[in-house]
């Protein structure tokens, strides 16, 4: 098994920055790919951002360049730089890990950008 806890949604104005933190419950040396996604209002959960544990990353186009997903095993946490936001990157986020053959969610931390 494998909880794990989002932090540092919020508020932010248009053009911001906000870093969301992902704590797991073991040691994510272990955890191989560990993504951020996002769910809006009405829409499809989306893949935000993935990291391996080889820290080869993957991002869904309309977040390059803004967003920048790492990760810490001393910490056993991944983090989401979100730079430059905008109103479309109003979403629920969620933390993703992918361990033995299960896939595991956080609760979610809600990003909303303010236009």
């Amino acid at each position: 098994q494998v909880q794990l806890v989002e932090s540092g949604g919020g508020l932010v104005q248009a053009g911001g920055s906000l870093r969301l933190s992902c704590l797991a419950s073991r040691s994510i040396r272990s955890i191989g790919t560990m993504g951020w996604y996002r769910q809006a209002p009405g829409k499809q959960r989306e893949l935000v951002a993935t990291i391996t544990s080889g820290d080869s990353t993957n991002y869904v186009d309309s977040v390059k360049g803004r967003f920048t997903i790492s990760r810490d095993n001393a910490k056993n946490s991944v983090y989401l730089q979100m730079n430059s936001l905008k109103p479309e990157d109003t979403a629920l986020y969620y933390c993703n890990a992918r361990w033995q053959f299960s896939t595991y969610w956080g609760q979610g931390t809600q990003v909303t950008v303010s236009s």
